[in-house]
This record gives C-alpha cells, structure tokens and sequence, in this order.
C-alpha cells in the first residue's frame, strides 16, 4: 500500500485492458477515472456520475468517460445502485484501490502525543490500557474501536498481591517470557499483609511454571479444598484474582468495543438502517470476532478486510482494519482495530490502528 505507480504513455491502449492482472489490466485513462470515483466515494458516500467527473477537471467527454465506466463496470470494480444512477465501487474495486491506489497518510504530531499519553495515563492498570486504546480509536477513526484482551500461552514465574491506597488491591503476574500482567481489584475488608501474602504464597506454589489458561482450570477445584487451610479473606483474593487476570480461550477472553454509536452518525449509514442493523449483529458475535481478530496475530502489520472477505461482515458489507500489538520480545499478544462502514476513511485510519498498537505495546511492557 504505497503511492501510485506511474503510468506511462506506453501503457496507454484503444482498450483500459493491458497485460497482467489488477491494475495492470487498466491503462492511464481507466485507472483516473477509477481512482476519482473511489475518492469521490470515500469522501461523500454517493455514486459518481460521468458529469460530476467532467465537471471535476478530468479533461474527458461525459460519453467517453461513460464508456470506461461502463467497461470498469464489467470488471466487477464498479456497480449502480440503481439504473440511471452513477457508479460506486464494489468491495473487489475497494480492496483493488487499498492495495494499489491508495496514498496512506501518517498520524499527526498532536494525535501522537494525544495517543500516548492517554495510554500511558493508566500506568500500569491493564484492563484500563486496553479500553482506552479502544475508545482513542472509536474517537479519532469514527468507527467501532475494538480490542481482544491477549491469550496468555506463557507460564507464570511470580503472582503477588500489593496494597495499596483504600480499598484497593494490586495483583501482579510475571510470565516467563518477561511480560507482566497488573490488574487492579477490591481488597475484601478486613484483609491483612499476612492474608496477602498467603494468598501470593498459595498462587505460586499452584501456577508456578504453567499458563494461566492450565492454571485457573485445576485451581477451581483446588480452591474449595483449600479454603479449609485458607484465610477467608486470603481466598478471597484468591479468586478475586483469578477472575481479574485475563489470558484464557473463548468466553474467557475479553472483547472490547468502543463507538458504536459512530456507526450511526454517517448519512449513508441513516439511509440504510438494514444494513447498520446487520453490523450491530455482527459486532454482539463475540466468538466470531476474536477468531477474526486472532487471525490478525498471524501476520505483521496492518491487515484489512472488506466485506465478503469475512463470512462476519458479509451481509453487512462492513470493513476492518487491525494491528496486532506486541510484547517486548515482538511477540504478538493481542489485536486491535476499527470495525466500519467500506467507505471508512482508510488513508486516515490506516495509520492510526497501527501507531496505537505500537504504543499499546509499549505501554504494556512498560
């Protein structure tokens, strides 16, 4: 996804056909055209008519410009909404455009400095971090922000429980791969250093060297039998803290989301509540989500989906963009991303989803 190719004279023929596949099978005149009406599209959410591009500078006839519409039309990169309508891109013109087309922009100093220190704001509170991370990207991106909470396939080296100012509590957990989990939870009243440090004693003889998913499964049953030689309160926190620490499968994991009514702001979406209706669905699929967004944890960088590419957002005909985030070690932990309408703003959000994984990361592993 860089600037455009140049085109030369050469590439020009009586036909938009060339040799080779994409937009090598486009010439100069067909790839302008296409790139205006995906602009166009992108910036107001409304079909472009062969007028509206001679009107707009390109130095072309309606009916020339018509004839290459009508030839991109058959190629599966332009649809009518309706018959005498002009020409939107379909989600293939759309995935054609990011990957050939478009000039990704870059986040502004002020937006990087809002990110970081938003995210650093939370300190070492986890859970916090993630939800933030989630709302900066409903708010600057103007779609859904959503954040899967990490698998934690490391083993734990260390868990201790903290006190600190009022009721509060804070449970650390060191993974083998160097990373740290904090989590903050309620102290149960009447809570002594001597209970904190039992339940922190209990923890590491039990968890030392596994992961947490093994861990808390044998730990349930433990728990009721121990509770005979446990504090109450140091049980307490026992299962305080399983509950708190994230890193397991399925329903365990959670999905955050941010910016739902985002969705509801874009005049096209208004127009379409059936489809709006669809994406609201799809984002309650919790499980359908994070397989999608695990799927992100496989390569590097950014990754985009439209439409038909995810069997999620098919009938919706929404796009995603997401960025895994790391631990110190580059090891991918997590994902995060905006969940859209097609039509996001992707030269802008792009770069957004990945500047703030790359900080959540840091932040995480700070």
């Amino acid at each position: 996804m860089g600037a455009p190719k140049p085109v030369s004279n050469a590439d020009v023929t009586h036909s938009i056909f060339a040799p080779g596949a994409g937009l090598a099978e486009l010439d100069e005149r067909a790839r302008e055209i296409f790139r205006r009406i995906v602009e166009s599209y992108l910036e107001t959410g409304e079909p472009v008519g062969s007028r509206t591009l001679s009107k707009g500078g390109l130095p072309l006839s309606p009916a020339s410009i018509r004839n290459t519409m009508q030839d991109l039309t058959q190629l599966g990169l332009l649809g009518a909404p309706h018959v005498s309508a002009g020409r939107l891109p379909t989600h293939a013109g759309l995935r054609l455009f990011v990957d050939g087309l478009l000039e990704v922009g870059d986040v502004a100093e002020a937006e990087r400095r809002d990110i970081e220190a938003r995210l650093r704001a939370h300190g070492r509170n986890y859970e916090d971090a993630l939800n933030e991370a989630s709302a900066i990207l409903s708010g600057l991106a103007g779609g859904a922000g959503v954040v899967v909470t990490p698998i934690r396939d490391a083993g734990v080296t260390h868990v201790e429980f903290v006190p600190l100012s009022g009721e509060r509590t804070l449970a650390i957990m060191v993974f083998d791969d160097g990373t740290v989990e904090n989590r903050l939870i309620r102290r149960p009243m009447g809570v002594t250093p001597s209970a904190l440090q039992e339940a922190s004693n209990f923890l590491n003889a039990r968890m030392r060297g596994r992961t947490l998913a093994e861990a808390k499964i044998d730990l349930k049953n433990e728990l009721e039998r121990a509770r005979r030689e446990l504090d109450d309160t140091a049980a307490r926190l026992v299962e305080d803290g399983l509950a708190a620490w994230g890193g397991g499968e399925g329903d365990e994991r959670a999905l955050i989301v941010r910016g739902r009514a985002n969705l509801l702001e874009d005049r096209e979406a208004i127009e379409d509540l059936e489809r709006v209706r669809s994406l609201f669905e799809d984002l309650e699929q919790k499980e359908q989500l994070i397989q999608l967004l695990d799927g992100v944890r496989e390569g590097e960088g950014v990754r985009i989906f439209i439409g038909a590419e995810t069997r999620l957002f098919s009938l919706s005909g929404s796009a995603v963009i997401a960025a895994p985030y790391m631990t110190g070690t580059q090891r991918v932990v997590g994902a995060i991303g905006v969940i859209g309408p097609a039509r996001l703003n992707y030269a802008r959000v792009i770069p957004l989803v990945d500047y703030t994984a790359r900080v959540l990361g840091q932040v995480m592993n700070a």
